[in-house]
């Protein structure tokens, strides 16, 4: 049996995965049959899986998506919408996002955009990636904000440590030159260090109308599309939202 002091130890180690697997060891009477070094490799391969169990819960809580549920096996692929499989798994396996490649996803309201999005940033999550998900009309205050009280810096410092950032809702806010510069500021720090994956109602070839300024523009885009993967979304006859989602149609 464990003694009191032995389990305060593990604990003051935060060793939690070890106690949880020494005592089912001593309550399962085939385990305590086996040999030692079988035993113990066991208990460590326990406490690894509970560290990494631990950090995907941080991760997930941190990003704080929007449809927190999504999750690549639940995506309905009967709609006729333009999804392929192979693009999905090939994107799933979580290379772009090692590479820092970005990924565009467009298509009109009820698509299934943002639920794509959120699917794809959870299998991240779950590969031990930091994700932050952001609403593009929310950023943009949330940058006038910083840049009025002083912690301009400090928040472009926070994006640029995330693995991953999701810019939903792209193209539904007006910019200025300003708005236009932290964008760029944003997606210049995330070069060969992190990816982007973008969701927008309008399609790529009309974002540089939408940014406006032609020289801030070219350099936004430059840093967007070279190197992305793209998933043009279309509505299946009815809104996705009407059909309940990707999960209801499995």
């Amino acid at each position: 049996m464990l003694t009191n002091p032995t389990i305060e130890t593990l604990k003051s180690l935060k060793l939690h995965g070890m106690i949880q697997a020494l005592e089912e060891q001593q309550q399962t009477p085939s385990v305590q049959a086996l040999a030692f070094d079988e035993r113990i490799a066991f208990i460590v391969d326990r406490e690894r899986l509970y560290r990494d169990n631990q950090r995907r819960t941080r991760l997930l809580r941190g990003a704080r998506l929007k449809v927190a549920e999504a999750c690549i096996e639940d995506i309905n692929y009967k709609a006729a919408r333009g999804l392929d499989k192979q693009q999905i798994a090939t994107l799933a396996t979580g290379e772009w996002l090692r590479r820092s490649q970005n990924l565009l996803i467009t298509g009109a309201t009820g698509s299934g955009k943002t639920w794509l999005a959120c699917a794809l940033a959870q299998q991240c999550c779950r590969q031990g990636a930091s994700v932050q998900y952001r609403r593009v009309p929310r950023l943009i205050e949330e940058l006038r904000v910083a840049h009025g009280d002083g912690s301009y810096i400090k928040f472009l410092k926070s994006t640029a440590k995330s693995s991953l950032i999701v810019l939903d809702d792209w193209g539904l806010t007006a910019l200025s030159t300003q708005d236009r510069a932290d964008l760029l500021e944003i997606l210049d720090d995330r070069i060969n260090t992190g990816a982007t994956l973008i969701a927008s109602q309008l399609p790529v070839d009309t974002w540089h109308a939408y940014l406006g300024e032609p020289t801030l523009a070219d350099a936004i885009l430059d840093r967007l599309v070279h190197q992305s993967h793209r998933i043009e979304l279309k509505i299946p006859g009815q809104s996705m939202r009407d059909q309940g989602g990707d999960r209801a149609k499995k």
